[in-house]
């Protein structure tokens, strides 16, 4: 029997206090598999080599809950260790196993399959367990089991054991603090978390199961029996499908693995990128588009990091540029560096250009969807554009690339890209400025008269909706030259494309003067200002406006702008046109039914915007239908 203290160097003693920083306790689960994984994976790396000649018999790792005695068992089968290794890994602390034999074989077959990093993971027992046991019997022939007991302190022992089988059984006698973890359920929900897609099979099950004795053996008192047994189920894919090489998958297998990782999601994604890059950097993974809503900030979360297989966070977004955490799936890199904790995610050179190769992906991957079938571009568009969006505005290399897929679509349900459609439009929606107007609609059926205006004047008008809708058309102002956008209800279509042509007013001077005055008297005069325009006389009597500048501010607001947004109040501009048949018979009215026909087209206008509401939408209504019966 051997007794000693564990060493504890002045420059590595950080990295122990570090374990008690871990963000969830469930962690212990995680490295202690991992490193059981690591013992299999480094037989199977001797065994090719030919350094290991014995049967490598069934590789896995089994996970036993003893609810009874209170302990979890973490038993593998794999390299084992010897007396003086359990001192070098186990006592030493500041070493890591599984860097070191890395780097002794790397370049040989395998080796690259070690998780690796996790020499400190094991002390993480320590936060659940009042006392722990290794129980090991190396792969060397003739070794001698041994096991390893300490309870947290400096202070452990080393015995030597009697161990049938070749491997290391890590048993956890769990503190009174830590008893969620001698639960079935609890230990089931942090294998299916963390070790789903480990490389060697895990295996699950309890001690606290029991049966009649199946050959009904009886006790002293004559009754049968009862033994406990073990029932394991395996709680892994040890080949998903990010592993495999894209050329051997189907579409059906990705979409039976994007159920895999969503179980509770119905809706199939639109389509999905397979990364599998080796040089400069290590990359694998799966990336899905699924249908994105107009809540953006429900989508997020939902790619999983994975260090060889071992899941890491779904907290990505230093991994990959913010918008693409709307998108779905798997990314695995032994290249991506992480603390003790592994928990945070550290910021280098790797990590920049994994983030860079995936955004180049998705933008080529798009890109190419669209020359090699635009008309199933097209259709996808509306469950594409927020996302193409948010990454043109969050993103400059992306957005450059998405320039040439980035579409536009207009009420008639025609697709351009943005090029194409400032062509289209050039000749008819230039100003008297050369600039290009492009007239745009929030709500095709909300804004229905004022497109129907545009279109009976020829000019055409896109539809842009969506939360991210007031930034893009920003964005896209700043990156093309002499364009400018207007929502088609900003302001009279002559002010909107003002090409310095002038339409004669009908009415004189003097009442032009005279009929202003009556419309304000009956606004609102904080709410809105009244404008004279001569307009033509088949269009609207009244419109009700916002100027663009103001109305993008307080979308922006609302979206949580925030800043100096909030200064500009909720405003609008009514606008007269002077030329309407009705503003001559208007002034002629006698001042009570001049009153009462100047609030029914003030009505009017505000229901064709949808601000008419509450009461005064009931004395509109009211008011028509005594109109109707009193003719």
């Amino acid at each position: 029997m051997k007794t000693g203290q564990i060493n504890v160097q002045t420059e590595n003693i950080f990295p122990i206090i570090k374990k008690f920083l871990y963000s969830d306790h469930e962690i212990f689960l995680r490295e202690l598999v991992s490193n059981a994984v690591d013992a299999s994976q480094k037989l199977k790396v001797l065994s090719s080599n030919g350094e290991y000649k014995g049967e490598l018999g069934e590789l896995k790792v089994d996970v036993i809950l003893d609810r009874e005695n209170k302990t979890l068992t973490i038993r593998d089968h794999g390299i084992g260790m010897t007396e003086e290794e359990i001192d070098k890994y186990i006592n030493q602390i500041a070493f890591s196993g599984a860097e070191e034999f890395v780097s002794q074989y790397q370049g040989k077959e395998g080796a690259e399959q070690i998780i690796g990093h996790f020499g400190l993971g094991f002390y993480s027992a320590f936060m659940v367990a009042e006392r722990v046991q290794i129980q090991s019997l190396s792969r060397h022939d003739g070794a001698q089991a041994v096991q390893w007991e300490s309870n947290g302190s400096p202070e452990f022992t080393i015995t030597e054991i009697e161990k049938a089988d070749r491997g290391t059984d890590i048993i956890l006698y769990l503190n009174e603090d830590a008893l969620e973890f001698n639960e079935k359920p609890r230990i089931q929900v942090i294998l299916d978390k963390y070790c789903k897609f480990l490389p060697i099979p895990v295996f699950f099950g309890t001690k606290t199961e029991y049966i009649d004795s199946p050959d009904g053996e009886k006790d002293e008192k004559g009754n049968i029996k009862r033994v406990s047994i073990e029932v394991p189920n395996q709680v892994n894919t040890i080949k998903p499908a990010w592993t495999i090489a894209p050329s051997s998958l189907k579409e059906e297998d990705y979409q039976s693995f994007y159920r895999e990782l969503y179980p509770s999601t119905f809706e199939a994604p639109l389509f999905n990128i397979h990364l599998n890059v080796d040089y400069p950097f290590n990359l694998t993974g799966i990336l899905y588009f699924p249908k994105i809503k107009e809540n953006v900030e429900v989508q997020r979360n939902k790619i999983n990091l994975y260090s060889n297989q071992v899941f890491i966070t779904d907290n990505v977004e230093e991994i990959v540029p913010e918008f693409l955490t709307l998108l779905h799936g798997v990314i695995d890199s032994p290249d991506i560096p992480l603390n003790v904790s592994r928990s945070y995610l550290q910021s280098d050179s790797n990590v920049k250009k994994i983030s860079s190769h995936i955004t180049k992906k998705v933008a080529d991957k798009l890109g190419e969807m669209f020359v090699k079938d635009r008309k199933d571009f097209e259709d996808k568009w509306n469950d594409l554009y927020i996302f193409v969006q948010y990454g043109m505005l969050s993103d400059d290399k992306f957005a450059e690339k998405a320039k040439s897929f980035a579409l536009f679509k207009n009420t008639e349900g025609q697709f351009f890209t943005v090029e194409e459609y400032l062509e289209k439009i050039k000749e008819k929606q230039t100003n008297k400025n050369e600039e290009t107007i492009v007239l745009y609609t929030s709500d095709a059926e909300g804004q229905f008269s004022y497109v129907k205006q545009a279109k009976d004047r020829q000019l055409d008008v896109i539809v842009l909706e969506g939360p991210l809708a007031p930034h893009w058309i920003q964005k896209l102002e700043q990156t093309f030259e002499k364009v400018r956008f207007s929502r088609v209800d900003a302001d009279s279509l002559d002010k909107l494309i003002d090409k310095g042509e002038e339409i004669p007013s009908k009415l004189s001077k003097a009442e032009e003067e005279k009929i202003k005055p009556i419309f304000e008297e009956v606004i609102q005069k904080d709410k809105f200002t009244v404008q004279l325009e001569s307009m033509p006389e088949n269009e609207a009597p009244i419109l009700i406006t916002q100027p663009e500048f103001i109305r993008r501010m307080m979308e922006q607001q609302r979206m949580g702008g925030g800043g100096f947004y909030g200064a500009f109040p909720e405003m609008y501009q009514l606008v007269i046109n002077g030329n309407h048949p009705v503003m001559g018979k208007l002034l002629k009215m006698k001042s009570v039914r001049q009153k009462e026909t100047v609030k029914q087209l003030i009505d009017l206008a505000m229901l064709s915007q949808g601000l008419l509401k509450g009461e005064a939408l009931t004395e509109f209504i009211q008011r028509s239908v005594s109109e109707m019966v009193e003719s």
